[in-house]
């Protein structure tokens, strides 16, 4: 029966640690998901889950420390020393995962550990593949794929498929190549199969079109839309002479989106930087406290904001009732716009062309709201205040005002900050929030001034 990861189970792993019964964690483990042995242990003590991992078969164990939060799994491969980092660890994974972990690692130790690599080739493709920056096609793809030479005969293709397979664990797509090693194409294995292996020859059976790839440069995010866009499960990787470097398969676009959205959230929440459930109090603190800092100083003006208007407020103190409505309604329109343009930017539905028509549309919306808000709360204070017509008309022609504002203050951003290449996803966090929450005070008091003759 599968291993369940819940409390009463993984207690269960602590005492069989402290009686010292390794065969019951064996027992309990035996084909358990790497994922879910990795949930295991994040639920222990350092000091337990470097035990499991230690009675686990090396496979297995180097399985786990993939799918661990890279905080738990930096603490335990710390403890390990560098021969045991190569043989259990890096020897057992696809060179992707192996960049990974070894980039973690300090320089010193992260030499000294591809110094005691025992295959000079599986050494190579690391360092090439650590000269990569993460967040490029380059720093994503992993070496081991399947490749066979347009020139060879199927036995030939079919020998050395069989050679280079047993370093893949999931053969996705039959590369085909030059003499220079460059990506020409992709072999069906249904071709492959149903072939004359004396009489046909690789060149006769691949397909030479619709290849689609990525240029190891190339950032993580031009992946994710490639393979989003053309529904791939994998897609290879080349260099400015098109000669094939490595493959990037599905899983790994599927984590960087996940980390993608994680970040987009955090910064759309007023949190800075990627954060995990093992950071510190204090790189947790220095991540939310500059957006709160932001909203503080956005407090102070907005304080100021209503210290200057002190006249109109003496004249009718009612004004101030409506101050939390126009600013909240500011805010959400202004965090509506922005998230919908955040998200077209993010999916490459917006472009030049675009752009203004978008804008356009926006501040349609933003106008059918707006006459629906200001018509909702111009009866509301015919009702509930029918002597003071010019408060009811002083926060409706507010509300249209600011809604309108908003919209295309909360449109506009986005756009800015994509041009200038910051992350857009910061337009719908307190920035935009605390900004609309000035503008949109300044324009209710503004029209408060006109309504009263002041």
């Amino acid at each position: 029966m599968s291993f369940i990861v819940d409390k009463k189970n993984v207690n269960l792993l602590v005492q069989s640690i402290v009686d010292g019964n390794d065969t019951y964690i064996k027992e309990q483990l035996f084909e358990t998901h790497p994922v879910d042995i990795g949930e295991a242990l994040s639920r222990m003590e350092i000091d337990d889950a470097e035990y499991i991992l230690k009675v686990l078969e090396p496979q297995v164990a180097a399985d786990v420390l993939v799918e661990l939060d890279p905080d738990l799994r930096d603490k335990l491969v710390s403890s390990y020393t560098s021969k045991e980092i190569a043989e259990m660890v890096i020897e057992n994974i696809d060179s992707d995962d192996a960049a990974d972990v070894l980039a973690e690692l300090p320089p010193i130790k992260k030499e000294e550990v591809i110094s005691l690599l025992g295959n000079a080739e599986q050494a190579s493709d690391l360092v090439d593949l650590l000269n990569y920056e993460f967040d490029t096609a380059g720093g994503l793809m992993a070496k081991e794929l399947i490749k066979v030479n347009e020139e060879w005969t199927i036995a030939k293709a079919l020998r050395e498929m069989r050679r280079q397979a047993e370093n893949v664990d999931e053969v996705f797509t039959i590369y085909v190549v030059n003499n220079k090693g460059q990506l020409l194409g992709t072999l069906s294995l249904k071709k492959l199969l149903f072939s004359d292996a004396l009489r046909s020859s690789i060149s006769d059976l691949y397909k030479k079109t619709d290849v689609h790839f990525v240029y190891s440069s190339q950032s993580a995010e031009d992946v994710m839309d490639i393979m989003k866009k053309y529904d791939l499960v994998v897609l290879p990787v080349v260099d400015e002479n098109h000669t094939l470097l490595g493959r990037i398969t599905i899983d790994d676009a599927l984590d960087v989106m996940k980390d993608e959205a994680e970040k987009d959230y955090q910064m759309a929440s007023g949190i800075s930087g990627q954060l995990g459930e093992a950071d510190s109090v204090w790189t947790v603190t220095k991540a939310r406290v500059p957006w709160l800092l932001i909203g503080l100083f956005g407090g102070i003006c907005v304080s100021q904001v209503i210290g200057n208007y002190e006249e109109q407020l003496q004249v009718n103190p009612t004004l101030a009732f409506f101050i939390p409505l126009i600013a909240a309604t500011g805010g959400n329109v202004g965090v509506q716009s922005s998230a919908i343009v955040v998200q077209g930017l993010a999916n490459k539905s917006i472009d030049i062309g675009s752009i203004f028509p978008r804008m356009v549309k926006e501040l349609k919306v933003a106008f059918i709201n707006a006459i629906i808000c200001s018509t909702l709360i111009l009866a509301y204070n015919f009702i509930f205040n029918p002597s003071d017509h010019s408060l009811a008309y002083t926060v409706s022609l507010s509300l249209v005002a600011v809604i309108l504002m908003a919209a295309l203050f909360g449109s506009s951003i986005p756009l800015i900050l994509n041009k200038f290449k910051i992350d857009p996803a910061l337009a719908t966090g307190p920035f935009i929030t605390t900004t609309n929450d000035i503008l949109g005070l300044v324009l209710y008091f503004v029209i408060a001034r006109v309504m009263y003759g002041l």
